[in-house]
C-alpha cells in the first residue's frame, strides 16, 4: 500500500477515535446529569454499544459518504487526506473550547473544500450532496419535534404517578441510552468507513465500492475506544447548561434521539448526532416550559454548527493546496 493511502487510513481512524471522544457527550450527558448512572458506568455502556452499532444496521451511510457525493475517478488520495485534516483540526478546536459542534459537519465541510480545490465543482454529485444536506439540516428539526412529542405523551401517561416513577425512568435509561449509543455507532462510524473505502477505491485496492470487514472492525473499535475515554468538557455543556435534567428528561431525549438517528441510518442519511441530541434535549425542555431553556447556550451551539462547514471547507482547501505544493517538490 502506498504511503499516502496508509496515512489516510491512519488519519481516518484517528478521526473516528476523536469522533467517539467528542460525541460521547451526546449519549452519556443526560444519563449522568439525571443521576441514572455514574460517569464511568455511563461511558462503559456507551462504549460497548458504540462498538456493536456498526455491525447491526447495514452500510447505507458509508455508501452515501464514499460513493454518492463525489466521483472516485475525479479525485486523488490527497483530496481525502486534506478533508480529514480539516475535519480533525476543527474537532480538536471545538473539543478544547467545550463547544458541541458536529463531527458530521466537519467531515462534509472538509470533503467539499478539498474536492472543490482539487477537482472543481464538476467532481461533486449533486444528488448525493442534496441527500446529505437534507439529512444534516432536517434531522435537528426532527429531533426537536420528536423530543417535544415524546415528553408530552410521557407526561400524559404518568400524570397520576407518584415521585417513585423517577426510579423507573432511571432504570429505563439503560435501554434508551444503549439504543442511542447503537444508533450513534451505526451512523458516525459508517462515515469513516465510507472515507477509507473511497481511498481504497481511488488507490485501486478495491475493484468496486464495498466495505471490507477489517474496515468495519477497525472503525467500530476506534469509535468505542474514543467513547470510553469521554469528552468531559462537552458532557458538562449538554448535561447541565441547557436546563436541569430530570430522569424523565433523560429518558425521553434519549428515546427521541435514537428514533431519529436509527431512521436516518437505515435510509443512508448521514446525520449529526450532536445536533439531534441537542435539539431533542431542547425539545424536551420546551415541551415542559419554554422559558426553562437557557437559550443563550443554544444560540452559541447553533452559531458553531453554521460555522463548521465553511470553516472546515476552508481549512481542507488550504491543506490540499499546501499538499500539492509539497508533493510537487
Amino acid at each position: 500500500m502506498d504511503p499516502l493511502t496508509l496515512i489516510v487510513i491512519v488519519l481516518a481512524l484517528l478521526f473516528n477515535f476523536l469522533n467517539g471522544m467528542h460525541d460521547s457527550s451526546n449519549v452519556v450527558a443526560t444519563m449522568i446529569s439525571s443521576q441514572a448512572f455514574a460517569p464511568r458506568s455511563a461511558l462503559s455502556v456507551a462504549a460497548l454499544a458504540n462498538l456493536a452499532g456498526p455491525f447491526l444496521f447495514g452500510m447505507a451511510v458509508a455508501k452515501t459518504i464514499g460513493e454518492e457525493i463525489v466521483s472516485a475517478q475525479a479525485i486523488d488520495v490527497a483530496v481525502v487526506l486534506a478533508a480529514l485534516i480539516g475535519a480533525i483540526s476543527w474537532n480538536l478546536l471545538t473539543w478544547y473550547l467545550g463547544i458541541p459542534s458536529s463531527s458530521s459537519h466537519t467531515l462534509i465541510g472538509g470533503f467539499l473544500g478539498a474536492v472543490v480545490m482539487g477537482a472543481g465543482w464538476g467532481a461533486i454529485r449533486i444528488s448525493g450532496l442534496e441527500k446529505v444536506l437534507i439529512a444534516l439540516f432536517a434531522s435537528p428539526i426532527l429531533g426537536f419535534v420528536v423530543g417535544y412529542v415524546v415528553l408530552r405523551i410521557t407526561l400524559l401517561l404518568c400524570w397520576k404517578a407518584t415521585p417513585r416513577v423517577n426510579s423507573l425512568f432511571r432504570r429505563c435509561q439503560l435501554l434508551t441510552a444503549s439504543a442511542l449509543s447503537l444508533s450513534h455507532g451505526t451512523n458516525d462510524a459508517q462515515k469513516t468507513m465510507g472515507i477509507i473505502t473511497l481511498a481504497l477505491v481511488i488507490g485501486n485496492y478495491l475493484p468496486t465500492f464495498y466495505v471490507p470487514f477489517w474496515v468495519i472492525l477497525s472503525c467500530a473499535s476506534m469509535m468505542g475506544l474514543g467513547t470510553a475515554l469521554g469528552g468531559w468538557r462537552l458532557i458538562r455543556t449538554l448535561g447541565y447548561k441547557f436546563f436541569k435534567i430530570r430522569p424523565v428528561d433523560g429518558f425521553t431525549s434519549q428515546l427521541a434521539s435514537a428514533v431519529v438517528i436509527v431512521g436516518a441510518s437505515v435510509v443512508g442519511g448521514p446525520v449529526s448526532t450532536t445536533q439531534v441530541v441537542s435539539s431533542s434535549i431542547i425539545g424536551v425542555g420546551a415541551a415542559e416550559r419554554v422559558n426553562k431553556i437557557r437559550w443563550g447556550v443554544a444560540q452559541e451551539i447553533a452559531i458553531a454548527w453554521f460555522l463548521t462547514i465553511p470553516a472546515t471547507a476552508l481549512i481542507a482547501a488550504s491543506t490540499y493546496w499546501l499538499l500539492q505544493r509539497a508533493l510537487l517538490f
